[in-house]
């Protein structure tokens, strides 16, 4: 990288360093006596939600409608997580 494009660089630091803010705790979930964090919970029922809705869309016919499958998926996934995190998680 010349000189020049770092200098592009330097009004982009503040805005992608607002979610490094300090938290007063870490959101965590008590599973058998076991600590996980919050976001791993999230994920695993998003992957469950999505496993769910595909079966659906099996069931409805509409699997063979989506194109292409593996980003319709993986965004279904990212929407239930961040959907979670929201419902259960925001402090």
């Amino acid at each position: 990288m010349n000189l020049s494009r770092r200098h592009y660089l330097v009004p982009l630091a503040p805005l992608l360093l607002t979610g490094c803010q300090a938290a007063e705790h870490s959101p965590t979930v008590d599973v058998l006596g076991s600590y996980f964090p919050a976001w791993i919970v999230c994920i695993l029922l998003g992957l469950a939600l999505t496993i769910i809705t595909r079966h659906i869309f099996i069931i409805l016919k509409l699997h063979s409608h989506l194109r292409p499958v593996l980003l319709v998926y993986l965004c279904l996934m990212i929407c239930y997580t961040h959907i979670i995190w929201l419902l259960f998680f925001r402090n």
